[in-house]
C-alpha cells in the first residue's frame, strides 16, 4: 500500500555507521534535506528529479544543508529541463531562508531554480500525485529555529507520526494517541537533563504510554549495530525499533508494519 525508506539515521554528529536522518515516503515525499542527502540517494538509487515535495521540519544545519546541492543536481543533472515539478512544504519565512542558504552556497546559480518551485505555507495540505496529506504542528526543540512535526495520513486512514527533531511536549502527545505508527527522534543518551531532545528513558516512556501506536526511533545519537566507536546504541525494549540506514518500512493494506533490512 505505501511504503518509507529510512535514508539516514544519525543526529547532528553522523555516528559511525548512520548518516543524517532522512526519511523517503512512497519515492516522492522527502522530509528535510540534510548535507548528506545526496549521497544518501545515490547510495540509494532514488531518481532525484522524482522526489515531488519536500517537507522542512525546522532551520538547523543537519536538516537544511543539502537543499542547494539537491537543487544544484535538478538543476544541471536530473531536471535539466524543467519537466518535474517541485514543492517546498516551509513555515512562513521558510522560502527567505533557503534562498539565502542557495546564495551562500552557489551564488549566481540558483536563483532560477529557486523561482522554479511551488512553495506552500499551509499548515495542513493535500501532497499532490501521493496518497498522503500533512498536518504541521508546533515541538520542542531549539525555538529559533521553527520546529515542527507533520502528521501524515494516507488515503487509507493511516496515520504516522513524524515527530521531527523534538523532545517531550504536549503536541505529540495529543496527536499519538490516533497514531498508527510514530517516529521519535533520540538524539541524546541518558547523562542528564535535554528537554530538546528524547533519551532512551524518554522513548521508554513514550512506548508505556502509548503501547499501541508502533514506535520507532531515528535522529539516535548512538553507532549504528554494525558502527564502531561513538556512543553504545541504547537497550530498548524489543517492541521499540532503532531503525537504520536503509531500512525499509512497508505498510500493508490492513496496516500491518513489516520492517526489511537490506
Amino acid at each position: 500500500m505505501a511504503y518509507i525508506e529510512i535514508l539516514g539515521t544519525g543526529n547532528a554528529f553522523c555516528p559511525p555507521g548512520r548518516m543524517h536522518a532522512l526519511v523517503l515516503i512512497d519515492g516522492k515525499i522527502l522530509i528535510d534535506a540534510p548535507p548528506t542527502i545526496m549521497p544518501q540517494l545515490r547510495r540509494h538509487g532514488a531518481q532525484v528529479r522524482e522526489i515531488e515535495h519536500i517537507l522542512f521540519t525546522h532551520w538547523h544545519a543537519d536538516h537544511t544543508f543539502g537543499f542547494p546541492f539537491f537543487l544544484l543536481d535538478r538543476k544541471y543533472i536530473s531536471d535539466s529541463n524543467r519537466e518535474f515539478p517541485l514543492s517546498v512544504y516551509v513555515r512562513p519565512g521558510g522560502k527567505e531562508v533557503l534562498s539565502e542558504l542557495c546564495s551562500v552556497g552557489f551564488p549566481g546559480s540558483l536563483e532560477d531554480a529557486l523561482e522554479g518551485i511551488i512553495w506552500v505555507e499551509e499548515e495542513e495540505c493535500e501532497l499532490k500525485g501521493t496518497d498522503w496529506k500533512f498536518i504541521r504542528f508546533p515541538v520542542c526543540h531549539t525555538p529559533e529555529t521553527d520546529p515542527h512535526g507533520y502528521e501524515m495520513v494516507h488515503s487509507s486512514g493511516f496515520r504516522l507520526l513524524h515527530c521531527g527533531d523534538s523532545g517531550p511536549c504536549e503536541e505529540i502527545e495529543k496527536r499519538a494517541k490516533n497514531a498508527d505508527a510514530v517516529i521519535l527522534e533520540m538524539g541524546m543518551p541518558d547523562i542528564g537533563e535535554f528537554p530538546h531532545h528524547h533519551r532512551p528513558s524518554d522513548v521508554e516512556s513514550f512506548k508505556d504510554r502509548f503501547p499501541d501506536a508502533k514506535v520507532f526511533v531515528t535522529h539516535n545519537y548512538a553507532r549504528s549495530e554494525n558502527g564502531n566507536g561513538g556512543f553504545q546504541m541504547a537497550k530498548l525494549s524489543p517492541d521499540i525499533t532503532q531503525l537504520e540506514d536503509e531500512d525499509k518500512i512497508e505498510i500493508g493494506k490492513n496496516g500491518n508494519l513489516t520492517v526489511t533490512k537490506k
